[in-house]
């Protein structure tokens, strides 16, 4: 009985060696078959599989279309914009005058706290504030929530694609979310953490209040500032600033230019939750009231006295990247120890891999929406740009040469300036980029839509699935539609904005593919479960030629046995 169990093991592992090798290559076991058989007739090809519906998409969601025109508010004249999803104007005025200076209506059109944002005292009698105080709380975005299966607050970088993250914003007041019933984060909650504006010279404060369950600092990366207690980095400089605690952090800074500010604590965990951002230093100049934040980057809609001197407008550009098996810890768990020990012991950033990639806290098709660079012929546009992903970028610009103008907040000498469509951008790297839209084939090939992408071709997918990533695209003014996005010549971009796209349920080419000839394979032909079925008695074959084998086997053996024994 022991050797038949033996055997009837040996048909099992043989049988299911040789269905493993059809479905590993069939056409290997069809070829050695077919030598001796001869080939089978003509085999239709298995039925597409039905088409997903995508159901109805917006492309432009449209909240505030008003909010794109130029306004007026307390005396600031705030630029129009293009995007789909414009900033709100009274915040914008807001962060220009401070929330102590604006009217209680234009605060109160805003959910921002009435400390937020404080200028007071022209010191040097230039016609503008030079004490100003800033106040940044911690919020978490696609969080774990203790009362149901929601993640919240909610923000999308995608269709349907709501990872975890961190960020630093403006001292708010209110409900995290839009209200009880929309869970989505409201406008001054989301990524990228939003770009903070100062004037050299300035008395700044910048007071960061924890308002999460993690201990925090801010390091001033590239920014002027003393060592003690204002470096950021709780190894050297100071302690960390534990949760519903507050550090300040006084500054002068001396040098203009564009620099950069994260969190110094756990810096491979923190950084890459989203608690990094711009921070722009502009130039000294009389009657220079500057945009203090700039929520969600792109346009400026308020620029500093300077930058309006030489651009006509100007663009703040965050790249970022999420790794999911960082990001998405957060939605593991509500108590801080178990995500404590999971994001800084259990997790190794060695053995992470990038799954999402965004320009401005969004990722392609919804850059679209809020990150495209509009432009106008014979126009120099300021684009500030900063690599906040642990890889190098190759930022390319179709259609378009820029110059280089400073690295990292240091003009380069005009006789060393380069002009490109590549611009490689290190890890914490920034780079401020002129584009000048004259049609002279260097500057620009000409008006339309171009595509603006980081060249390492990872980061154009959105977890492997493209188009997606940072895509966005330079647009001539004359090829905006009525609701501020892009008129386009070629396939139809709405089954981008479906979330069955990037679940991977549309084939890529599903809307220029009338006739489905790439539609995606149904299930198994007739034909095909014949093949299965002739595979598996061709095993069963073979396992019952080793049973007979090992019959036979046996029987010689007891034979011979019993001869030995008369024998003797």
């Amino acid at each position: 009985m022991k050797r038949f169990s033996v055997v009837g093991l040996v048909i099992s592992v043989v049988t299911l060696s040789v269905i493993a090798l059809f479905l590993y290559d069939p056409y290997l076991l069809y070829a050695r078959f077919y030598e001796y058989t001869g080939m089978p007739g003509y085999q239709a090809a298995p039925p597409a599989q039905a088409k997903t519906d995508i159901g109805k998409v917006t492309i432009c969601d449209e909240q505030y279309p008003e909010w794109r025109k130029a306004y007026t508010v307390g005396g600031i004249k705030i630029q129009a914009s293009d995007a789909c999803n414009p900033d709100n104007p009274y915040e914008v005025a807001a962060f220009v005058r401070g929330t102590n200076n604006v009217i209680m209506p234009v605060l109160m059109r805003t959910q921002l706290s009435d400390d937020a944002v404080i200028k007071t005292n022209d010191r040097d009698g230039d016609g503008d504030p030079d004490d100003i105080v800033i106040r940044v709380e911690v919020a978490e975005l696609n969080g774990r929530s203790p009362d149901g299966l929601e993640f919240i607050p909610g923000f999308e970088i995608a269709p349907g694609i709501r990872p975890g993250a961190w960020v630093f914003a403006p001292k708010s007041r209110g409900m995290s979310t839009v209200n009880r019933q929309d869970l989505n984060a409201n406008r001054l909650l989301r990524l990228p953490s939003a770009p903070i504006r100062v004037e050299a010279g300035d008395n700044v404060t910048l007071i960061l209040e924890n308002t999460h369950y993690f201990p925090h600092t801010i390091h001033l990366h590239g920014v002027d500032h003393s060592y003690s207690e204002t470096d950021g980095v709780p190894q050297t400089s100071e302690k960390m600033t534990m949760p519903g605690e507050q550090h300040v952090y006084k500054i002068k800074p001396r040098h203009a230019g564009t620099m950069f500010y994260h969190c110094h604590v756990q810096v491979q965990v923190h950084m890459m939750m989203g608690l990094q951002g711009l921070f722009i230093v502009e130039e000294n100049k009389p009657n220079n009231w500057v945009q203090t934040f700039n929520v969600g980057a792109g346009k400026v809609r308020y620029p500093s006295v300077g930058v309006k001197k030489e651009y006509a407008q100007e663009y703040d550009l965050h790249y970022q990247a999420i790794d999911t098996s960082l990001n998405n810890l957060i939605q593991t768990s509500n108590d801080p120890r178990q995500l404590a020990k999971k994001m800084n012991r259990l997790y190794d950033i060695t053995d992470g891999t990038d799954d999402y990639f965004m320009l401005n806290g969004r990722s392609f098709p919804y850059t679209l929406r809020e990150s495209l660079i509009t432009v106008e012929p014979n126009q120099h546009t300021k684009m500030r740009v900063l690599n906040g992903t642990p890889e190098v970028i190759a930022l390319h610009t179709h259609g378009h040469k820029a110059t280089i103008t400073a690295y990292d907040g240091v003009d380069v000498n005009p006789a060393a300036k380069i002009t490109r469509d590549v611009y490689s951008v290190s890890p914490a790297q920034r780079i401020d980029l002129d584009l000048y839209t004259k049609d002279d084939g260097l500057h620009s090939y000409g008006d339309g839509v171009w595509l603006m992408h980081d060249h390492a071709e990872r980061a154009i997918t959105t977890d492997g699935i493209a188009p997606g990533g940072n895509v966005s695209q330079i647009v001539y003014r004359k090829y905006l539609n009525k609701n501020a996005m892009a008129t386009l010549q070629g396939e139809d971009v709405s089954p981008y904005f479906s979330p069955e796209y990037y679940k991977g349920n549309l084939p890529s080419w599903s809307a220029a593919d009338a006739f489905g000839f790439f539609d995606d394979v149904g299930g198994r032909s007739i034909e095909t479960y014949k093949d299965v079925l002739l595979v598996i008695v061709l095993g069963m074959l073979i396992g019952v030629l080793f049973l007979l084998l090992n019959v036979l086997y046996s029987f010689l053996h007891e034979t011979s046995v019993k001869l030995k024994k008369r024998g003797s």
